[in-house]
Order: structure tokens, then sequence, then C-alpha cells
């Protein structure tokens, strides 16, 4: 696994942004924060593109940057792939245009990634003859993503690349960016300042805050840290269990899952018995009880041991997280709530969450992935 290892300062009028940080380059690593933390100006950084910045950058082995030593090494020899917000395709060449005139000037490079194998990827054949004015914005954003492929990069940085795009495409893309890794070999840092766009595709993650990293690492070990609530938000706030599938109910539509010896139940999902699914679970849709309930609808009832409680003065809210045995899991509840309930960490409780709560991406392979796999071969052959 390849590391990027940064100590990073730049200064803009009253803006000032200072990392330092170890990352493994690992699938996805997320550079998430509230918007006007930095996270686009570190990328540009990264990329060769912000020369104004200061310290050291070093890729691997490679020092890309080092204003000690008074190394920088231009962007176009980093061999970087951006993916910016806005798509910037070349208006007036067609879909094919624009990806052939990345393929053309990237010959030479090290990796064999093809105009096919990425179209197929992408399912961009039907657009080929199109021009980008012609192209909805998830279509144009696909585009982006095939051609920055296509400069054959060792790393591929996308910012805030469905920012643009309503929920209906978002949906659409998502499942193409969370493979590309896995199809091309490729890892990305993903900018963005959604949490559940983080908790979908990354297995890593950066956070900033002002300028500053404030929190690094697995993202189910950041997820879980109550501290970061005013980064990661009220609402969004949860954490992320990974579960295997052990069977279906076709009567009642629903797919039982098993996390650690407890079993969990969701909405039925087209996922083989013994494939892996990442559940995202919100604070908010968390209930605790301090015994096991009876006749009640909510089908998952888990046990644990309370670990943390965070009161919030002067509102009614408590953020509480209970370790369930392999991971752990927050409940916003009220401050009355924890009193009455005498919760206190080193106390056992039951995590109540409804069905009908769960965000899910598969892990296994699926119909998809297969054909990116697919695809990919057809790359190596070009």
């Amino acid at each position: 696994m390849i590391e990027i290892d940064l100590d990073i300062r730049v200064a803009f009028g009253g803006f000032d942004l200072d990392v330092k940080h170890q990352m493994p380059l690992d699938g996805i690593s997320a550079l998430f924060g509230p918007s006007g933390c930095g996270k686009s100006t570190l990328l540009r950084v990264v990329s060769g593109l912000e020369r104004s910045a200061q310290g050291r950058i070093r890729f691997g082995d490679e020092f890309w940057q080092d204003s000690a030593r008074g190394i920088f090494v231009p962007p176009h020899k980093r061999g970087v792939g951006y993916v910016f917000q806005d798509t910037r395709l070349f208006p007036h060449l067609t879909v094919a245009g624009n990806l052939r005139y990345a393929e053309t000037r990237s010959r030479g490079n090290g990796n064999r990634i093809g105009l096919e194998g990425v179209a197929a990827a992408l399912d961009l054949a039907p657009l080929m003859d199109r021009r980008p004015q012609s192209l909805s914005g998830g279509e144009r954003q696909r585009v982006a993503i095939g051609r920055a492929l296509l400069t054959r990069p060792r790393l591929l940085l996308m910012d805030e690349p469905l920012a643009a795009l309503d929920i209906k495409r978002k949906a659409e893309i998502l499942p193409y960016i969370e493979r590309l890794p896995d199809a091309f070999g490729i890892p990305i840092v993903y900018v963005t300042h959604s949490i559940d766009e983080v908790a979908r595709l990354a297995r890593r993650m950066l956070a900033l805050d002002a300028g500053r990293n404030v929190a690094e690492g697995a993202i189910s070990d950041v997820l879980e840290r109550l501290d970061l609530q005013p980064i990661t938000g009220r609402f969004e706030a949860g954490v992320v269990l990974t579960a295997r599938v052990t069977r279906h109910d076709s009567k009642y539509c629903l797919t039982y899952l098993d996390h650690h010896g407890q079993g969990i139940v969701m909405p039925m999902a087209d996922l083989a018995i013994g494939s892996d699914v990442r559940l995202r679970i919100r604070a908010r849709d968390v209930s605790l009880a301090t015994s096991r309930p009876e006749g009640i609808s909510i089908r998952n009832i888990l046990s644990g041991i309370v670990v943390e409680i965070a009161e919030e003065p002067g509102t009614a809210f408590a953020e509480t997280l209970v370790d369930i045995g392999g991971a752990k899991i927050r409940a916003r509840i009220t401050r009355s709530a924890v009193a009455e309930l005498g919760l206190a960490p080193g106390k056992p409780a039951f995590a109540l969450v409804k069905s009908v709560a769960f965000d899910r991406r598969a892990l296994a392979p699926t119909g998809l992935q297969r054909r990116f796999a697919e695809a990919n071969d057809d790359a190596d052959a070009l």
C-alpha cells in the first residue's frame, strides 16, 4: 500500500492552511470538512496547482515537493488525475474526442488503462458521439471521470464531484465511483462535505476544520467520536457497521445479517448469502433501553455497554456511545432520558434501531462490480 506524507502550509489573506498528516492510500480516502475549511486548497497543493504552498509532499518514495531542498515536481510529472466539480470538458469536442484527447496525451505512462475499458466501466458507449452540452449533469461527470482515468494516473483526486448534482443523479453515479479503485487499481482522494458520501465510499478519512486536520483514521473510528459533532453535524451524525448476510425472507421481503453474533434485520437487498454489507446508522435513528423490550415493532435490539455520554448544556440533547461488540453505535437522546434511565459509562444498555432506518452498501461482488472487473481486463489487454 502506498502512502502520501503531507507537511504543508499555505496562506491566502485571512485564511491559513496548515496540514501535517501521513495517509495510507487504500481504495477511497475521504477529505472531509465544512465549506471553506481548506479541502479543495489541499487537493490543489497535492496536485501541484498551488505553487505558493510551502513544506513537503512525499508520495511513496518520491518527493513531489520539499521547499527546504528546493524540490517542486510540476503537475504534469506527478501522475495525478483530477476530477473537478464543474467537469471542465471541452465543449467543441464530442465525448469520444474528450476521452481520446486524454488518452493520446498519456501514452507512455506506466499503467495500461485504455479507452475501451474505461468506456465499458462507466457506460459511456451510448454517449460517444454527443457533445458535453447535450449531456445531463451525471453523464458529464462520468465522462470527466473517464477522461481523468485516461490520463493513466497513479493517484486520482476528486474535488466534490457530486456537489452540483441532484439526489437522483448522485444515486446514479455513486456506484461507479465506489468501484473505481478495484476496477483500475488506483487510489482515490475524494473531497466532500457530505457525511453520507464519506460513509458510503471511503475506507479512511481526514477531517479538516479551519485549515487544520482535526481527525484521521478508519471511517468507523472517526465517526464514533462524539467530539467531532460540530464538524459532522447533528442531523447526519452516526456510525458505520459491517455485518454478514445470513439469509433472506421472501415472504416479508427482509434480509437477515449477523454482526459479531447479534442479529440485524433490514429490508431485502440483492446480496449473496455470506457477503458483507456496510450499514450506516444515524444517531437520531437509535433509541436506548436498560432492559430488553418486548411487544414492540422495532426488529433490531442490540445489547451492549455504554462507553461515553456527551451532554449538551443549554439543550435537550445528549450523545451516547454504546459498545455492541465489534463496533460501537451512537444514539442521540434527551438529557432527561439519560437521568431517568440512570445511563452512565459501564452500564448495560440495548440499542433499538428500526429496520427501515438502514442505509446500506454491499461490499461483496455484485453484477456491476463484475462488469467493472471485466472492463479492467479489457483495459489490460489493450
